[in-house]
């Protein structure tokens, strides 16, 4: 499916502060085509990948994902969006531990209402595309980082949506299991035709994919093919990984609580994305304080 992204503007308010996300960024990713996003932290990687994927709203300029106009969709149409249109993989799992791996993947499929035999087909199958047959019965802590984070690609598949996003799907993980990770993307893009953007620090990482584009202060500067030397990227030390995203995530929180308030949003709406961008924002600074960071 091809992605489309024409003018797009996104400006947040916090208080008597504005800040331009994205200042009327254009690209075009096509159908079955795996392309990386790289740039500073705070360059508006992210936003883009969170407006592409229904979790945000663009100020202004447009998104078309296949036939949907995105940036048109109502908050109840983006809901059904992101079940059917578009698979998420985050920096930061979003596995419930108390959940096996199969129960996790299930997860979306149950709130497309799903048959039991036809989850369990499903499951099965995204396992062994994930190389995971084996650990379908363990819980997230008792699966290596990059096992996890497979897991969580095989979650994001469960409905065959046509697009992944992957949001610095290898930045917890040690240079070894990013390569796995990185080679099961690969191998879903290849095999299963899907088309995926992925945000990455890593020139590594981001060499695998067919394009790579390039983004600075909002806006993509450059489009580079993966021969390229890519002599000033540099690869983000993961502490600054997770800092970047504490901020961004507080930026996301001072948006919502706009949002509500603005009567953009039900409270259960509201409550839920709440929640979960807290709990995010928790274990990013547990991480950091298990590192002797303070935040």
């Amino acid at each position: 499916m091809k992605v489309v992204v024409k003018d797009l503007i996104r400006v947040y308010r916090l208080g008597s502060v504005e800040v331009q996300a994205l200042r009327g960024l254009s690209m075009e990713v096509n159908e079955g085509e795996i392309v990386s996003i790289i740039g500073p932290s705070g360059s508006g990687k992210t936003t883009l990948l969170n407006i592409v994927g229904g979790l945000d709203q663009a100020t202004g300029g447009q998104v078309q994902v296949g036939d949907t106009a995105v940036t048109t969709l109502q908050p109840s149409q983006l809901v059904d969006y992101r079940r059917k249109t578009v698979g998420h993989v985050f920096q930061t799992l979003n596995l419930i531990p108390t959940l096996t791996a199969t129960e996790n993947i299930e997860l979306p499929m149950m709130a497309l209402g799903v048959s039991g035999k036809k989850r369990t087909e499903r499951v099965t199958e995204l396992l062994n595309i994930v190389g995971l047959t084996d650990r379908g019965q363990h819980k997230p802590e008792e699966l290596s980082g990059g096992e996890q984070q497979r897991v969580a690609i095989a979650t994001a598949l469960a409905n065959d949506a046509p697009v992944l996003l992957a949001d610095e799907p290898t930045g917890e993980l040690d240079t070894m299991n990013a390569k796995i990770v990185v080679e099961y993307l690969v191998k879903v893009n290849k095999d299963l035709g899907k088309t995926i953007i992925m945000v990455t620090h890593d020139p590594s990482v981001a060499r695998a994919t067919d394009r790579i584009l390039r983004i600075e202060d909002g806006v993509i500067k450059v489009a580079l093919a993966p021969t390229e030397v890519i002599a000033e990227e540099k690869a983000v030390s993961y502490v600054d990984q997770l800092r970047a995203r504490v901020k961004e995530i507080e930026t996301q929180l001072h948006k919502l609580d706009a949002d509500m308030k603005a009567g953009k949003m039900s409270g259960d709406e509201y409550v839920e994305r709440r929640q979960s961008l807290k709990q995010m924002k928790d274990s990013l600074r547990e991480e950091l304080q298990r590192m002797g960071v303070t935040t």
